[in-house]
């Protein structure tokens, strides 16, 4: 069988980190700028500085690589981390209740 079977091994996710100098009025224009153009290419904001977008294989998430590489600012720190969809499976999140049902006591704080 010649044609490759997708799966949780050839789906991918891209994440982009970044900590962008925010000083001048140059600098943050060049930080909405980038965090519109990573918005425009399809990835979702996890937190403010954090990205991540589905590739359905390897050749499309270099795609999306060289596309965040020729939009980056010229002065910060910008990381690219790719996973398998396997991988992000992996991922635990864990989030305390919202601020409007605060828990009178700590040991009241659940996870889920």
């Amino acid at each position: 069988m010649s044609e490759l079977r997708l799966n949780a091994y050839h789906i991918m996710w891209l994440f982009v980190f970044f900590d962008l100098p925010t000083n001048t009025k140059t600098e943050r224009r060049h930080a909405a700028q980038f965090r519109k153009a990573l918005e425009k290419d399809g990835f979702t904001m996890m937190q403010f500085s954090v990205y991540v977008r589905h590739c359905v294989s390897k050749e499309n998430l270099r795609v999306h690589v060289n596309r965040v590489r020729k939009s980056m600012p010229p002065s910060g720190y910008t990381s690219i981390l790719s996973v398998t969809d396997k991988q992000y499976g992996e991922i635990q999140n864990f989030w305390g209740r919202s601020e409007r049902a605060k828990p009178s006591s700590p040991q009241q704080l659940e996870f889920f």
